[in-house]
């Protein structure tokens, strides 16, 4: 019953949100941008309610607002990103595939609002892709977020990640924030259709800075924050008895 329930209010919300997003872009509505902050956020919040899922956060400190970051995360359910889409307190432009722009209603309103598809099966447009969330970037002083495993993780293992969002950084000299993401996949693993209800965490660590790097330190940069989604996605340990927590992972 969660499941049906969960997609029933999935498809009423997908249409009236679009509808809330598509109709005033197309009128040019001053209000727009207001507009394309809110209802993703609604939206998204009408996803977890459904499914009876509750998200925790930690460490929005490291993602201050107006400052441009390039966020990557682990993922292991579209859960992630609705998580995502609710709690994260900046502006922010997802960076997905491009078969997302063919989903009925939420295709056009994901473009609409400033997301921006990547065509993995063409490398220039890839790049291109890469050179528009850089404006983004600049212009806008958002957050790209990004996924660099690319696709979900079947068995929630990090998968190997791909190159874009560091040469993103790297070419835009905005820093890094890891984010490591656990909970989802038991909510809505990859290849599943049931939903079950439970808790998303999210960990998001300090910015990693670009300065002073070429471009040569990608394949560095790459490591230093997959390293550091590794740490953020496990689960905190209880101190010990008597321990004083030093707010350190132990």
């Amino acid at each position: 019953m969660r499941t049906l329930w969960a997609y029933l209010v999935a498809a009423v919300s997908t249409v009236y949100h679009a509808a809330r997003i598509l109709i005033p872009a197309a009128f040019r509505s001053p209000n727009f941008p207001t507009i394309a902050k809110e209802q993703p956020r609604n939206w998204a919040r009408s996803l977890l309610w459904a499914a009876g899922v509750t998200v925790e956060v930690e460490g929005l400190e490291n993602l201050p607002p107006g400052e441009p970051a390039v966020l990557v995360a682990n993922h292991q359910s579209w859960f992630d990103v609705f998580a995502l889409v609710v709690h994260l307190p900046v502006d922010y432009r997802f960076v997905g595939k491009i078969e997302l722009t063919r989903i009925p209603f939420f295709g056009p309103s994901w473009l609409a609002t400033g997301h921006i598809a990547i065509d993995r099966s063409d490398r220039n447009k890839a790049i291109e892709s890469l050179r528009e969330a850089g404006e983004s970037l600049r212009r806008d002083g958002a957050v790209v977020v990004m996924f660099p495993e690319g696709t979900r993780s079947e068995d929630g293992e990090l998968l190997p990640f791909k190159k874009g969002a560091f040469v993103l950084a790297l070419q835009t000299g905005v820093s890094i924030v890891p984010a490591g993401v656990s909970g989802s996949r038991a909510i809505m693993p990859k290849g599943s259709w049931r939903i079950r209800p439970g808790t998303v965490v999210i960990r998001i660590g300090p910015p990693i800075p670009v300065e002073g790097r070429g471009e040569g330190a990608r394949d560095a940069l790459l490591g230093q924050a997959r390293a550091e989604i590794e740490r953020l996605r496990r689960p905190r340990l209880p101190a010990a008895a008597g321990e004083q927590d030093s707010g350190k992972d132990p």
